[in-house]
């Protein structure tokens, strides 16, 4: 994580020297040319103020994503990432600018706050239940949309995308798991068993 944001913040030195160049890679919405800035919308800023808002919440909820593996957690994000740039192109206003790794916050604080739950894991279950109490009341602030220059949709879009992401990551293991326990015991059958087999 700490390399993710040393990136984001690599960037922003970058768009400050060419004169804010990179900023045209924030998404402007339902012009077909802009959907390339999808995926990159998320790792560029308005300034550096913007991207200071970002950084400790971004290095505390990914951090605890990726604690349940690396490749489960940039499954997640690129799930938020894409999810919520689609969002914000599709129903975002005419006519804005929207980039920042603001989304992919949300996206994470809804996924660790559901996936405890939809995973029935005690420990992520206490996860999802202390990040809710310490970030609850400032996500539900990214919420409004009285908000003058703050993306709410794509704050509102990266949440849902985050919870729909504890579903998705959880589904795919599920299954797997499930259906090669039903292959072993069914090639056991037929063998007469084996003895000493282990589980995945």
């Amino acid at each position: 994580m700490l390399g993710f944001v040393a990136l984001l913040w690599l960037l922003e030195v970058v768009d400050v020297l060419t004169g804010h160049e990179l900023d045209g890679f924030g998404i402007v919405p339902r012009v077909p040319a802009e959907l390339v800035d999808v995926i990159p919308a998320s790792f560029i800023h308005f300034g550096f103020g913007h991207l200071v808002a970002n950084t400790v919440p971004l290095l505390v909820l990914g951090f605890l994503a990726a604690l349940g593996g690396i490749r489960r957690f940039l499954a997640v994000c690129a799930l938020i990432i894409v999810v919520g740039g689609l969002g914000v192109w599709l129903v975002a206003p005419s006519g804005t600018n929207t980039a920042g790794a603001s989304g992919l916050i949300f996206g994470l604080f809804g996924y660790l706050v559901v996936t405890g739950f939809v995973e029935r894991r005690p420990l992520g279950i206490l996860v999802g239940i202390a990040v809710a109490a310490v970030y609850g009341g400032t996500f539900l602030a990214g919420l409004a949309p009285t908000q003058s220059g703050i993306s709410w949709q794509g704050h509102l879009i990266g949440l849902i995308a985050g919870v729909a992401a504890a579903f998705v990551v959880r589904g795919r293991s599920g299954r797997s798991g499930r259906s090669g326990q039903r292959a072993v015991r069914g090639q056991a059958g037929a063998q007469g068993g084996w003895p000493g087999l282990g589980r995945d």
